[in-house]
Order: C-alpha cells, then structure tokens, then sequence
C-alpha cells in the first residue's frame, strides 16, 4: 500500500462527521489541473506505515467518527480491501473518494460491506473519456474507461449506501452539453456537487488541499494555464445547476 499522506482530522470530508483522511498516493487519471501532482505520481509518505496507520486510528477511537480514505485514487491499490476491513473491524465507518475507474473494487467494497459513502468524482462525460480534447490534454494516463464510468455510477446509485456524485467545472472538459450528458446518466442520484476550480496562484503554484505533505506544490500539469480562462464565474456555475437540477435529488455548487 502506497500512503500520501493523513490528515489526522477534518470537518469537511465526511458529511457529518468528524473524520481522519488517508490519502493513497498513486492514479492511472492524469488530469492536467490535478492540485496534488505528487499523489498522483505516487509519492510516498515514508513515515507513514501500515501499522500506524492502525496504531493512530486506536488513539483516536473517541475522537473521530469516521476514516476518509482519498487519493490518488483508493481503488487501483492492491492492498485497499485490506485496509477498509481493519477500519471497519475497529467500528469506523469508512468513505472513499474515487474516479470511479474500478467497478469491481466499488462493487466488492459495497458487496462485503467495506464502505459507508462514497464520493466519485465525474471529471467529463465518460464518452469523451477515451480520445484527447482539441487542447491536447488528456484525462486519463492511459487505457479506455468510459464503460467502467457508467458501471460504477450504476453499481453506486443501486446501492443501500450514502454517496455522492460530483464534478469539477473547468473548461474545456465541461460545458453545458457535458452537464446535461452526466445528469441524464446519473438521473435520480441523491446528490451532485459542482465544484468551483480555485485558480493557481500567479506564479502557478497551487497550495495542496487538506494539509498533504508534498515536494512540489503545484499543479500536474501547470502550463494547462497558459492562455484561455479555465474557470467558470459563479453566474455561470449557477447556471450549470439549473441544467443538472431537474435531473438530480438536490444539486449544489461548491
């Protein structure tokens, strides 16, 4: 197992609870605006074992209500099954954070009772997953997943669990048309998130989100930057909602 980084509390991550957030480190996406670059190159956190990971989770028992378990991306680490099982054995309830990448880790997690939430991150319409945008980035590394997209959204949605789906609106990835396309696929959903893009710093360097240790804060791909706007103003966030709304339980931009 390859640990990121933990943040040993956070108000924000789990709805509702008090919780810790494990990021494994490691991602088969490549998303160019990507804020922590070295999750996703798979840095590791040598001071971080598997065992302390376990030995902190026993010291805050009566302090925590929840383990995030975040990347990178969860699901391409062999030893997540694992890990999930030793959580919830200490009565943690556990969520992760995915690309949804990986239907038959989603599946098993839920099957074998290994996850309470899961939040799965939609970065396009999964039908353009598979070739490059006419900007020339690419959002996967490598490989073909627009079907294990729609798997995973339909293993989640037909679930007993929580969860929640959620976008990050940065051009040229989403548009309206992308909005629409993904609300219809997760039509009936509890919950989808639109999430602002925080714009770089002037000298591009992005500053890590939740406190992970890193080499070089930045963004994966920084010269993605260079040239035409990426973000949306909040007008025009609003207006995203409007689209994806009727087709959702509750819509909300973040």
């Amino acid at each position: 197992m390859v640990v990121g980084g933990l943040q040993k509390n956070s108000l924000i991550d789990y709805p509702g609870k008090m919780s810790c957030v494990l990021f494994l480190s490691g991602c088969n996406f490549a998303c160019p605006y990507c804020h922590n670059p070295d999750l996703a190159r798979g840095f590791l956190a040598s001071n971080i074992t598997e065992n302390s990971i376990y030995d902190f989770l026993e010291s805050r028992r009566e302090f925590l209500d929840g383990v995030v378990i975040s990347g990178g991306e969860p699901t391409i680490q062999k030893d997540l099954i694992r890990l999930c099982k030793k959580t919830k054995q200490m009565g943690y309830p556990v969520k992760i954070d995915t690309n949804g990448s990986r239907p038959l880790v989603i599946q098993t997690l839920i099957d074998e009772g290994l996850v309470d939430y899961v939040a799965m991150d939609i970065k396009t319409d999964p039908a353009k997953l598979n070739a490059p945008l006419a900007t020339g980035y690419w959002l996967l590394a490598k490989g073909s997943v627009s079907s294990n997209i729609i798997a995973s959204i339909r293993i989640i949605m037909e679930s007993k669990i929580d969860y929640e789906f959620r976008t990050t609106c940065i051009k040229p990835f989403i548009d309206s048309d992308v909005i629409e396309s993904i609300s219809r696929l997760i039509s009936g959903a509890k919950l989808y998130a639109l999430q602002k893009l925080k714009l770089p710093l002037a000298n591009s360097q992005w500053p890590i989100a939740r406190g992970v240790p890193t080499r070089n804060t930045g963004v994966l791909r920084p010269e993605f930057f260079d040239g035409d706007e990426c973000s949306y103003s909040d007008a025009e966030l609003m207006h995203l909602k409007s689209l994806a709304k009727p087709w959702v339980e509750r819509c909300v931009v973040r």
